[in-house]
């Protein structure tokens, strides 16, 4: 059987996608998986063994273009058996439409009666996204409850000849933490301020670790590059050299290979606290209005810190601060972040 997979834009939704991959070669063991999705995130599917190719999602996010659609899906035609739609859009479920795949599976979303012939309209009994994804692995008639449905952990590939390759590039910026445990920060947010960590506590976590030995390695997009910046010239001249900022110099599979190489991450709820996850790395996972009841980081090896109770909070711009932060990630003091990286590194020396 050839199984098309429409994926999610965003890095986060990508990475939790990977369960479905796993789940679909045990549903369907001699399968063979092609993911279309754009450029930027085809990296991390090039780390998921059970895939056989990617395939370019030329078409932008929230562009509609009908013509491109029914192009793209006219050169796929009776290539594929079944085709699995992750995004909920209207327009996300055109190209198998259009490649004339037989059977076309996914959530209810955007009125896409006829464009799916295999509709799940159950969300509510699947409260996790995960769940959701791994769901439509599944024939309709055979579906496990929540309760009895098993959650496969997304796990990236890394290479040592590619991550070699990798620190290489950037050997010069990242001479002087060669010597010292790197922990990771990845700063960053999709959606603002109102998702993201204090950059000041930040720069306290960074401190109080580089004094006690460790190195920081900042994580982001170009976005994030300023960020970054902030926290390292908060930090004493003198230990400034240890907190090395490598937002938006890294490309994706660049980022990959260095955070495998971190003894932990501290993140805020982003695309990289979860790839973070999928690498096994030891991970505090900082939340504020995003709940991680709907997409937590799939790990053993994760602490979630959340002050406040109940579900997402529909906040992107923070009001509680002349920086945009949401005052539920202000309350998260650095020494509690601390606290929760030495349960996870079982190091007395960050609790003395």
């Amino acid at each position: 059987m050839n199984i098309l997979v429409i994926a999610p834009s965003w890095v986060g939704d990508m990475m939790m996608s990977h369960a479905l991959y796993q789940q679909l070669k045990i549903q369907y063991p001699n399968s063979q998986i092609d993911v279309m999705a754009p450029d930027w995130s085809r990296p991390l599917l090039s780390r998921m063994p059970e895939i056989r190719q990617s395939i370019t999602m030329p078409i932008g996010h929230g562009s509609f273009a009908l013509g491109k659609r029914y192009n793209l899906g006219k050169s796929l035609q009776y290539q594929y058996d079944m085709a699995i739609v992750l995004p909920n859009s209207l327009k996300s479920a055109f190209i198998p439409f259009f490649a004339k795949i037989p059977y076309r599976r996914g959530w209810k979303g955007e009125m896409r009666y006829g464009l799916l012939n295999d509709i799940r309209s159950n969300k509510q009994d699947y409260p996790m996204m995960v769940q959701r994804y791994l769901t439509l692995a599944y024939e309709k008639s055979n579906i496990p409850s929540a309760t009895d449905l098993p959650i496969i952990y997304p796990k990236l590939k890394v290479n040592s000849a590619e991550v070699a390759q990798s620190r290489k590039q950037f050997e010069t910026l990242l001479n002087s933490t060669e010597s010292r445990k790197v922990i990771g920060f990845c700063p960053g947010a999709e959606f603002g301020p109102a998702k993201r960590y204090p950059h000041y506590h930040y720069a306290s976590l960074a401190q109080m670790l580089i004094e006690k030995g460790y190195a920081i390695e900042i994580f982001g997009s170009q976005k994030d590059a300023a960020v970054g910046e902030s926290i390292r010239n908060l930090l004493p001249q003198s230990l400034q050299q240890y907190c090395v900022n490598l937002a938006g110099k890294t490309n994706l599979n660049q980022a990959v290979d260095l955070i495998s190489e971190c003894v932990a991450v501290v993140s805020n709820d982003s695309g990289l606290m979860h790839i973070a996850a999928a690498l096994d790395r030891p991970l505090v996972a900082l939340y504020g209005p995003t709940s991680p009841q709907y997409t937590p980081p799939l790990s053993d090896k994760a602490i979630i810190i959340r002050l406040i109770e109940g579900g997402l909070i529909k906040i992107r711009k923070g009001e509680d601060s002349a920086e945009g932060y949401h005052q539920s990630l202000i309350d998260i003091k650095p020494e509690l972040v601390l606290e929760k990286l030495a349960q996870l590194l079982q190091d007395e020396n960050l609790s003395n």
